[in-house]
């Protein structure tokens, strides 16, 4: 008989994925592409040990689903048999009496209701016959399906150490068939849905899960069930089966197998290394009891939440009370009648590993998650590979992706937020400039009218002033008094003429300018006290510019004058130029007391000043915005007035375009 036999087992719900790559941490054959994000089983990859199905807590990996098959087939006239697993015990913990279970299945519409527990015992006779040969080499037990699978598909040289013996369902079929006729249809019932894959020899299987919504759907319960026995042939120890070490209990009732010769390993990491190191030959002449799961009752198949512990206590006092009752006598008359039959099967290799990706590609797939160097290799596991290699190497192979590494991920969303942060403080200034644009278009509009309003009575003021300074006699009080109004009125009318300058759309006349040579000159321009300490600070390759000197020297000593006048007491004015190929910056820096951070909002706005009265009209900043603007420049303000903070002063950069 062969065991070729293969069909797709596990399907992905692609909604419910939660992008947990729990299902690729637990995958051994890691049998996983992640697409788009997105977990989906490669079926040529799988194994069917439904590790996937267990550990999705989003239910998002689904096994193949044999009920509505099954129903069908119960429908139909031909006889038809339940094999029920030898660990019914564990699953149906509840039923405290095996023959309500078997009434239960019995309801289903089953012509027959018996125990694979007889086919574990006859396989555990073949394989104590095997074990005990005198030419035994060495060989890998081949009951769990999940395990052959994997022997075959990545490790197909050892094919030929598989022991050739059917495992307990198809034993259990051979004798059923041979006892009903061969027309019998078979329906094994287990917490495995491996088996579903395992061989044609079954017309369908059923985990214990789908069982259980049969009973559910025709609401077969155990109070309304009547109890009745399995259908012979009857098991003995085969019934410990499912548990730890069970195939070796069986198989050695008399302890005629000495333990050194039995390697039993279970679990998908145990396993594994167990067929390792007998490959390598360092555990070759021994027999590998195998299991993908931690016992057969804990099985895929099964349902969640099991304690380990207490379903083998469950199937152990199951098997206490069968052994108690057993007609040994009959018992021993079945096996020997049935073990005549063919228990034999053939395995054929079916590589499916993939070709290792070179070192050049890896490199390259590190190198993408910013892992230059081994000290990058977190080796984490949160990507569901064990080592940053093992990833790099799924990459290249199309089954991951990088963004499935957790530290290059976070980097790339601490990158995302920082990117997100300064858009947000663009926007923002963006924001306030054209607050700040509208606020000053509407002061211009008010500006201009008053400016235009208060002209023409100035003009008259002054006039009349000078004529009556003119005729009063030198020496007289009232000539004083009116030089004051003559002064007061031009003071008025510089005021006035600020204002129509602000509201003014004034024409920018560009020219090209060495920025350099003009930033320097600027600073001759202005009166420096003593106290005050003047640098120059270049960063410009080309000094070629397009601006307006009158306007764009008047916003440069205007700034100037200002930071002189925020030092007081002496300190350090720098000014400097830097640019690139699009845009020159104009910096004036000072340390001094620097801009409260309530006055920030309104430093542009007309007729705003923190200078002493008398001192200043408001009128400067408002001036150099609206140059600036008729530039299509920007200006940006830095100041600090807490020491705490770190040194106190303003810093004004005016950047405007080369060339308009």
């Amino acid at each position: 008989m062969s065991h070729s036999f293969h069909r797709q087992l596990v399907f992905t719900i692609k909604d419910r994925c939660r992008v947990c790559f729990t299902c690729v941490r637990e995958c051994p054959v890691k049998a996983i592409k992640i697409i788009n994000g997105q977990a989906e089983v490669i079926n040529d990859r799988c194994i069917g040990c439904g590790n996937c199905v267990r550990v999705c807590s989003q239910g998002a990996k689904i096994p193949l689903r044999s009920v509505d098959a099954v129903e069908t087939l119960l429908q139909s006239k031909e006889k038809i048999a339940a094999c029920i697993a030898p660990s019914f015990p564990a699953e149906f913990e509840e039923i405290s009496d095996h023959r309500i279970l078997v009434g239960m299945v019995r309801k289903l519409g089953f012509d027959f209701v018996t125990e694979v527990s007889f086919g574990a015992d006859i396989v555990a006779k073949e394989y104590e016959k095997m074990i005990k040969g005198s030419d035994f080499e060495g060989d890998i037990s081949s009951d769990c399906p999940a395990i052959v699978y994997f022997i075959r598909h990545y490790h197909p040289d050892l094919v030929p150490y598989l022991a050739p013996i059917a495992s307990p369902m198809v034993a259990m079929t051979r004798v059923m068939k041979k006892k009903h006729g061969e027309d019998l249809k078979v329906v094994f019932i287990g917490p495995c849905f491996a088996k579903k894959a395992e061989t044609n020899e079954v017309d369908e299987v059923l985990t214990f899960r789908e069982l259980r919504e049969m009973f559910d759907n025709l609401n077969i319960r155990p109070e309304n069930t009547d109890p009745s026995e399995f259908d012979p042939p009857h098991s003995g120890k085969g019934a410990i089966f499912p548990i730890s070490r069970g195939l070796y209990y069986t198989a050695n009732n008399q302890e005629a197998i000495p333990e050194e010769h039995v390697i039993i390993a279970e679990g998908r990491v145990n396993y594994k290394e167990a067929i390792k190191e007998f490959e390598e030959g360092y555990i070759r002449k021994k027999h590998l009891m195998l299991l993908c799961c931690e016992g057969c009752i804990m099985g895929p198949g099964t349902s969640p939440g099991g304690k380990r512990f207490a379903r083998s206590n469950s199937v152990g006092e199951y098997v206490t009370r069968k052994l108690q009752n057993i007609d040994h006598e009959t018992w021993h008359q079945e096996i020997e009648e049935y073990s005549k039959l063919d228990f034999s099967q053939s395995f054929t290799p079916e590589d499916r590993r993939l070709s290792p990706p070179g070192i050049d590609e890896v490199l390259q797939a590190l190198q993408s998650m910013g892992k230059f160097s081994p000290n990058d290799h977190l080796n984490c596991g949160a990507c569901g590979y064990d080592t940053c290699v093992d990833h790099a190497g799924a990459i290249v192979e199309g089954l991951a992706e990088k963004e499935m590494c957790l530290p290059f991920a976070i980097e790339k969303l601490h990158d995302s937020i920082s990117n997100l942060n300064i858009s947000n403080e663009k926007l923002a200034r963006a924001k306030a400039a054209l607050k700040q644009s509208e606020k000053l278009a509407h002061m211009g509009q008010l500006s201009a009218g008053i400016a235009h309003e208060l002209n023409n009575p100035l003009g008259v003021i002054t006039m009349y002033s000078n004529i009556l300074m003119d005729e009063a006699p030198e020496g007289e009080g009232v000539r004083d008094d009116l030089r004051l109004i003559v002064e007061q009125a031009e003071r008025c009318k510089k005021i006035v003429s600020g204002l129509l300058n602000f509201a003014r759309k004034n024409q920018v006349n560009l020219s090209e300018t060495d920025v350099v040579k003009f930033m320097q000159h600027s600073l001759n321009s202005i009166v420096k006290p003593d106290n005050i300490i003047c640098s120059f600070e270049s960063e410009i390759s080309d000094p070629i510019a397009k601006v307006d000197i009158d306007q764009m020297m008047q916003v440069l000593t205007n700034l100037e004058k200002n930071a002189i006048e925020a030092m007081p007491a002496g300190g350090r004015l720098t000014v400097g130029v830097e640019g690139d190929a699009e845009e020159v910056t104009f910096i004036i820096k000072d340390d001094g007391t620097g801009i409260e951070k309530d006055n920030m909002e309104k430093l542009f706005t007309p007729f705003f000043t923190t200078k002493e009265m008398g001192k200043g009209t408001g009128l400067g900043l408002a001036l150099i915005y609206g140059i600036v603007k008729m530039h299509k420049g920007k200006i940006h303000v830095d100041s600090n007035t807490d020491l705490q903070k770190g040194p106190t002063g303003t810093t004004f950069k005016i950047t405007v375009p080369r060339g308009m």
